[in-house]
């Protein structure tokens, strides 16, 4: 029997973050009840320990593929037309930059895929051959220190106000009235299912509460395969961050700057509008390896478990980090590379092996929607990807997408697409800063 959209129960795993909120959002805009739609997370939304809770992430096209190419375009469109996320968009553009032989040739093919495939990219991506094209765009780099640089600037790039975007999303839900649980009442213990162990009925919560729904969508980020086991297809890994205290001159004087981006260095953004600016390196992740039983495994094996910063608030970056991230402040911005950082933090995504989300039903649960895997690259989604995640749920998804966000254990998630595999934590001191 088909259930109507208008009397169908959804429960929303992880509706906190990126894809678990947008998944919420969708919903409600394709017209299900919201008082049968129930959002759960360990933290009310935008949830603390989301990789989305954050002070800007980028926005670009990403030309890995067709559907992502695709994906970011339908992202790009309604960053740029919807009314509550146009406020959170800075369309500053983007400067992809490389110097390297290697890196340059990789730039290359990157662009020549952009103008490849076909719509329209060539009117807004821009080959800049000479460091004085890069400094046209980009004339707080030190000419010093870009020699033999090329790059790609992109005119429809810039970055997302991630953490106001998705509390957008929050205020938008509640106002509409989705049920929400937090804290242990919202923290994912187990899926109920059925006499017969094949249908999710449901969700059991860590304080014994129980939800039942007629779908359940687990889209917890970086902590799903540590929630239900994903056989190996997605490794959570850590990215790091620091933050610069800008005075009001400096800040107006880098006031419109393009996201700068070097893969053998790392990146910055504009500062904000409390003079503040995000600095990040660029390496292959960390991992924090244990061993450790997720639903539906038959044994404790090891999975890279999560830290929550939002729980250990103490905890800030390994000491090898702090030379990365000093590096790249003295390429990118050298004037502050005597600056005091804070807010030294890491950021937890989930990589899978191919750098494609995985958004498909579990194979051994029905009516159980997996929603993750974001790679580290998924954030510009916000707007759109919970559309598609609607989609599945409603047996409409389009065949190029199902096909490239199926269940699909056997490969790599460790390496992913990256340079190298993750370094573990327990290798790397100086991030710890408790007993726990």
């Amino acid at each position: 029997m088909t259930i109507s959209r208008a009397s169908k129960r959804v429960i929303v795993v992880g509706g906190g973050g990126t894809i678990g909120s947008s998944t919420a959002l969708h919903l409600v805009r394709s017209g299900y009840a919201p008082s049968n739609i129930t959002v759960l997370d360990v933290y009310p939304i935008p949830s603390a320990q989301s990789a989305g809770n954050d002070l800007n992430k980028i926005m670009g096209i990403r030309s890995g593929s067709k559907v992502d190419i695709q994906l970011s375009l339908e992202a790009r469109d309604m960053w740029r037309n919807d009314e509550l996320f146009k406020p959170y968009f800075h369309n500053t553009g983007r400067l992809d930059c490389e110097g390297s032989e290697k890196g340059i040739e990789g730039l290359r093919r990157q662009y020549q895929r952009l103008i490849d495939a076909g719509v329209g990219l060539e009117e807004t991506h821009e080959w800049l051959d000479t460091e004085d094209e890069i400094l046209s765009k980009a004339p707080c780099l030190p000419p010093d220190q870009i020699k033999g640089w090329k790059a790609i600037f992109s005119h429809d790039g810039g970055w997302l106000a991630a953490a106001k975007a998705i509390d957008a999303i929050g205020e938008d839900l509640r106002a509409k009235g989705v049920q929400f649980a937090f804290g242990s009442a919202g923290s994912f213990q187990k899926p109920l299912l059925d006499a017969g162990g094949t249908t999710c009925v449901g969700v059991e919560t860590v304080d014994g509460s129980r939800y039942y729904a007629d779908t359940v969508v687990l889209a917890a980020g970086a902590w799903s395969p540590v929630l239900v086991d994903l056989e190996d297809q997605c490794c959570s890994k850590a990215w790091v961050y620091a933050h610069i205290q800008l005075t009001a001159e400096e800040a107006t004087q880098l006031q419109g700057v393009p996201v700068v981006y070097n893969g053998d260095i790392g990146f910055f953004f504009e500062p904000n509008e409390n003079r503040v600016i995000k600095v990040c390196d660029e390496f292959p992740g960390f991992s924090r390896f244990i061993n450790h039983q997720p639903y539906g495994a038959e044994v404790p094996k090891p999975i890279s478990v999560p830290r929550s910063h939002a729980k250990h608030p103490t905890d800030t970056y390994p000491d090898a980090s702090e030379v990365t991230i000093r590096k790249a402040i003295s390429t990118y911005l050298p004037g502050f590379s005597n600056k005091e950082l804070f807010n030294r933090a890491m950021c937890w995504c989930t990589d899978t092996a191919d750098a494609s989300l995985l958004i498909c039903e579990h194979p051994k649960w029905k009516n159980f929607i997996l929603a993750t895997g974001d790679s580290g690259h998924s954030f510009k989604l916000l707007p759109s990807i919970g559309k598609h995640v609607v989609e599945l749920i409603e047996g409409n998804l389009s065949a190029d997408l199902a096909k490239a966000w199926r269940w699909r254990p056997g490969g790599d998630a460790r390496k992913s697409r990256r340079a190298a595999p993750p370094k573990d934590l327990a290798d790397m001191p100086g991030w710890k800063h408790d007993s726990v």
